[in-house]
């Protein structure tokens, strides 16, 4: 009897809290201080969100305008360059407007963010430590940018990569290489750098030309060739080409050395060119080219008939 009513007796406390429980969940639901709380709450977090992302956007449009102002001034930098800081600029613009938001957030929810801060600068040191690649290549990625020894949209050789720069980060660099290849090196292993777009190209080429050539009326026939250039076709082409004069002679053929100064990267292109009306221009001229030729010898021997000789 005494184990039955001492059952009734929790039950009935149970009972008890529960209703209290339903009875605070009541008054909650019903309080208007409570929403109006919640609803303070709630917008001041959404507020967060949205001021971050118009200062994240009009961080960027000022970004733009910024550098869409200095490409007009006459003390302007390389527009490569410019597009990697716009690009840089942005994301570092990001990164801090919503790390500043995540924090507010956290004070929002009463989330001691000092401590947060502090844990993470303890744990930073020591992924630093473990980390020194990572850190090297972060390093090498700011002086690239700073010393701007490549932006994007450059043609560059970097290690065993050459094509046109994709992406320059503050880690790693990305290049389209000329087979449509991404190529992507981290900074810390950029060793020499070769830039073809900062200064103009320059088209060498070398003609051959066959030993019973007129050198010096080929060179002058040439010469009229290349200072009527059609600028439609040779745009990329600065100035008038250069005939340099013979650059060797070797056992079967004459190389006359042609010079041409073309803007950045287009010398591939403006060179292909150029063989091509170069070897329609001799053949219209009779300027002959070198072909291989076989030369048969006979010696005289006593007895031998005198029509006996060389032969080609």
């Amino acid at each position: 009897m005494a184990s039955t009513s001492a059952t009734k007796e929790e039950v009935k406390e149970n009972l008890e809290v529960l209703d209290e429980a339903v009875q605070q969940v009541k008054e909650t639901l019903f309080d208007a201080e409570f929403w109006l709380g919640t609803g303070f709450f709630a917008i001041r977090i959404i507020l967060i969100i949205v001021v971050a992302g118009i200062v994240v956007k009009a961080g960027q449009v000022l970004i733009r305008r910024f550098f869409a102002i200095k490409l007009k001034s006459p003390m302007r930098k390389t527009e490569r360059r410019e597009k990697t800081m716009i690009k840089l600029l942005e994301n570092a613009l990001k990164y801090i407007v919503y790390f500043s938001a995540i924090l507010a957030v956290l004070t929002e929810f009463e989330i001691d963010v000092k401590g947060l801060l502090a844990g993470a600068g303890v744990l930073g040191l020591a992924v630093g430590f473990g980390a020194q690649s990572l850190v090297k290549d972060v390093i090498s990625g700011f002086f690239i940018i700073f010393e701007d020894q490549f932006g994007v949209g450059d043609y560059v050789r970097i290690n065993s990569g050459e094509g046109t720069v994709m992406e320059i980060g503050l880690r790693t660099t990305k290049i389209a290489l000329y087979g449509g290849e991404l190529y992507t090196v981290p900074n810390g292993q950029i060793g020499e750098v070769i830039n073809y777009s900062v200064t103009n190209s320059m088209v060498l080429l070398d003609l051959a030309l066959s030993y019973e050539t007129d050198i010096d009326h080929a060179e002058e026939l040439i010469k009229g060739f290349l200072g009527k250039l059609p600028r439609e076709r040779y745009s990329e082409v600065i100035g008038v080409p250069e005939v340099l004069g013979v650059q060797s002679i070797e056992p079967s053929r004459i190389l006359l050395r042609i010079a041409a100064e073309t803007e950045p990267v287009a010398n591939f292109s403006v060179g292909r060119k150029l063989r091509q009306d170069l070897k329609k221009f001799m053949d219209v001229n009779g300027i002959e080219m070198p072909y291989p030729r076989m030369v048969i010898r006979e010696e005289h021997k006593e007895g031998d008939s005198d029509d006996g000789g060389q032969r080609v």
